[in-house]
């Protein structure tokens, strides 16, 4: 991808992330404010709140992804004067985006891209670092989403296996810029008895478990009951994936490389193990 088009397409996340000096990512509030369209710093807060409660459910301290800052900020003719503000982190941005006016387009780009940059902090946590780790973890991961996606779409109204198989299209087509499950087998090289799935890289996996993981969620949030919207759906959501990865510099999926059966990665732990 040339550098032009990255310029033009700089997420807007990316562009208010700050950097610390030990190379810690963190958000000001009141620039994610400005970008999710929040005329209000108060009707904003409202918004932290419930993230803040959400992060205490979950077990962790809010005070390290919440941490309350004064900073000095210039109002004219050479005039400071010091405001509250957050230093957020990328899981409390996170938390914001998910309690966020879903009626804005805004706030999906920002869950895809949270979602995607949250993954990639986990996976450091985890001490998961080489490429056969990674995709072990993301393949058996999107073995369990994709059958929570699909108990999902059934709620939304997708029956039947052919109806099935047009969903999945409609998410890969949205992801993959147009290609179905056919088409991606066919540029890819692969045989109609292997899985696209199981010949992906780490990268192309996450992109993959974003799409029905975001897509799950929407189905179920907005409760969605028919074929045809769900299908539209998995489509948009395929889509935003498709876009962030274009924003944040990255390979489009379909130009990943194609990588060796996961199967005989599985069959090479298995033997480790024993």
């Amino acid at each position: 991808m040339n550098k032009e088009l990255n310029t033009k397409h700089i997420n807007p996340f990316e562009k208010i992330k700050q950097v610390k000096d030990d190379n810690i990512e963190f958000w000001y509030a009141r620039d994610l404010q400005k970008v999710l369209e929040y005329s209000k710093w108060e009707n904003f807060l409202n918004v932290i709140n419930k993230a803040k409660l959400a992060c205490e459910n979950s077990g962790q301290v809010v005070e390290n992804h919440f941490p309350d800052i004064r900073k000095m900020v210039s109002i004219g003719y050479g005039v400071n004067r010091p405001i509250d503000d957050i230093a957020l982190s990328r899981y409390a941005c996170y938390l914001i985006i998910q309690n966020a006016d879903p009626s804005k387009e805004i706030i999906a780009k920002g869950q895809t891209y949270f979602a995607i940059q949250t993954r990639k902090q986990e996976l450091q946590e985890f001490n998961i670092k080489t490429e056969e780790e990674k995709r072990l973890l993301l393949r058996q991961e999107m073995k369990t989403h994709n059958k929570q996606l699909a108990d999902a779409a059934k709620d939304a109204g997708v029956i039947q296996p052919l109806d099935y198989a047009i969903f999945q299209d409609s998410g890969y087509k949205g992801l993959y810029g147009g290609l179905t499950q056919k088409d991606i087998h066919i540029k890819k090289g692969l045989k109609k008895s292997q899985k696209i799935l199981d010949h992906m890289g780490s990268t192309e996996l996450a992109a993959n478990l974003f799409r029905a993981t975001q897509t799950e969620e929407k189905l179920r949030k907005e409760k969605i009951n028919n074929k045809y919207q769900a299908n539209k759906t998995h489509f948009e959501v395929g889509k935003k994936v498709r876009q962030t990865i274009e924003e944040l510099g990255g390979t489009m999926p379909e130009d990943l490389p194609v990588v060796e059966s996961i199967k005989k990665l599985e069959n090479k732990q298995k033997k480790l193990k024993k």
